[in-house]
């Protein structure tokens, strides 16, 4: 028994793995041979992992001579980590999970890994996500195939981070590295039962250049790193370690002082009135009510500029990307080439006045929410409106139904503010969960409320034994 955890060291947490290996109670090469143990157990089923990094063990030999020579540790040592398929890591391949970047072997780690490590935490393998993370509901790509949701009840973990997803949420890795450029670390945090956290702009810094190429405006104002985990103490562990200047990105800003903040929250059930599923509306409702209990104020209410944010966001990815549209298309299969397609038909790239327009418009929805913010700090809305479920990419209509579902997440991604994805419940043998939106910068007060929910509701995980449904 160590330091009052319980069971196998691939099914601790985070914050449990770090106290326990900086006291000395149990070594990084314990926990990351049970890590991969157990990837060896279970990913066959779920194919989250597209390749393992072989200086694993090497690396928990030397946290563990650290802790031996009484050297200060971080709070994340030993921690087995998963690295999405776009983000570097020294001396391995950057695939965007397309054969064109199968060579594209990183020189140097990219930011947050070289910050985890430096905490400690022992990146184990790269985790799949869709061709080019142009397929938002599912996790299939050209090089490594078809991620499944280890709980079984639907094929995907959501996407585009659902390697990362499916890991943490199968107990094969304690975290995650992905990225959210519209739900991407949210939409896999509810699809398998476990949490994450898409930070403000320019709270984390990253590096998101492909083939050496600097990324365009929205690519710079829209995607964001974030971890995924199963509780929200390690998702705070992983922020500490992550956030902050760095030198490597312009965008990033020092952290917010921790201000109080009215515990106020603002239940926004059905963004811009579109719809949502009775059960989703029932998590956030039972949501609301742990909130409640915990001390916060409650009321319906939405953040204004919703549709104009979304109109937004859209104009501007629309633009940036039909504009390489050609050169992109020939990276990939027609149904990964699905989905950016029908982003396009449904909102035409726009003209350069246009374009101006969507970018003064993004502007002032970001205006608006910060004023909405001084009366209502927190959002507590879907991650996803409906239930989830399987996307066939040939399916326009359930394409268009997938991409409405996740307009919180559009959103919040187009106003730059953080949300913690935390989970609720199961139902049907099907994990859910909701979202918390907080003020720009302040990932604390999200964090925080997430917490409360996750006392009163808790969603075991990992699966101990993974079920992947049948195609």
């Amino acid at each position: 028994m160590y330091l009052g955890c319980v069971g196998e060291t691939w099914e601790w947490s985070a914050a449990a793995i770090g106290r326990a290996v900086a006291a000395g109670e149990v070594s990084a090469r314990e926990v990351i041979e049970g890590c991969l143990a157990r990837i060896d157990a279970v990913d066959p089923a779920v194919n989250a992992i597209t390749i393992r990094f072989g200086e694993a063990l090497a690396e928990a030999d030397r946290v563990d001579e650290r802790v031996r020579s009484g050297e200060p540790l971080g709070p994340l040592a030993g921690v087995p980590f998963t690295v999405k398929e776009n983000i570097d890591v020294a001396g391995y391949a950057t695939t965007h999970g397309v054969p064109h970047f199968r060579d594209a072997v990183a020189a140097a780690d990219a930011p947050p890994v070289r910050r985890l490590r430096a905490a400690g935490a022992i990146p184990v393998g790269h985790s799949n996500m869709p061709d080019l993370a142009l397929a938002g509901n599912t996790t299939v790509s050209r090089l490594f195939g078809e991620t499944r949701n280890p709980w079984g009840a639907i094929r995907s973990p959501g996407g585009t981070s659902g390697g990362d997803g499916a890991a943490v949420a199968a107990g094969m890795v304690a975290l995650g590295l992905g990225n959210d450029s519209g739900g991407s670390v949210r939409l896999p945090a509810m699809f398998c039962g476990v949490a994450a956290l898409k930070p403000s702009y320019g709270g984390i810094a990253q590096d998101h250049r492909v083939g050496g190429a600097e990324p365009s405006l929205a690519s710079q104002l829209f995607a964001v790193d974030g971890p995924i985990a199963r509780t929200i103490e390690d998702l705070e562990l992983a922020f500490d370690v992550l956030a902050g200047p760095d030198p490597a990105d312009p965008r990033t800003v020092p952290r917010h002082p921790g201000e109080p903040w009215a515990r106020r929250v603002a239940l926004c059930a059905d963004p811009a009135g579109l719809g949502v599923d009775p059960q989703v509306r029932g998590e956030l409702e039972r949501a609301a009510a742990a909130l409640a209990d915990a001390g916060y104020a409650v009321e319906e209410a939405e953040p204004p500029q919703l549709a104009e944010a979304l109109t937004a966001y859209g104009t501007l990815i629309s633009t940036e990307f039909g504009l390489r549209w050609p050169s992109i298309r020939r990276l990939l299969t027609d149904e990964s080439a699905q989905h950016m397609e029908l982003t396009m038909a449904r909102r035409p790239p726009a003209g350069v006045e246009e374009y101006l327009a969507a970018s003064a418009a993004r502007f002032g929805a970001m205006r608006a929410w910060d004023e909405f913010a001084r009366r209502y700090p927190l959002v507590l809305g879907p991650v996803y409106a409906r239930r989830p479920f399987d996307v066939d990419p040939f399916d326009a209509d359930q394409g268009l139904q997938a991409m409405l579902a996740m307009r919180l997440c559009t959103a919040t991604t187009c106003v730059g503010v953080p949300a913690v994805a935390v989970p609720t419940g199961v139902v049907d043998g099907q994990p859910l969960g909701v979202q918390l939106a907080g003020p720009r910068h302040r990932e604390d007060v999200c964090l925080a409320a997430a917490r409360e929910i996750e006392a009163r509701l808790p969603v075991p995980t990992p699966v101990r034994t993974p079920s992947v449904a049948a195609p």
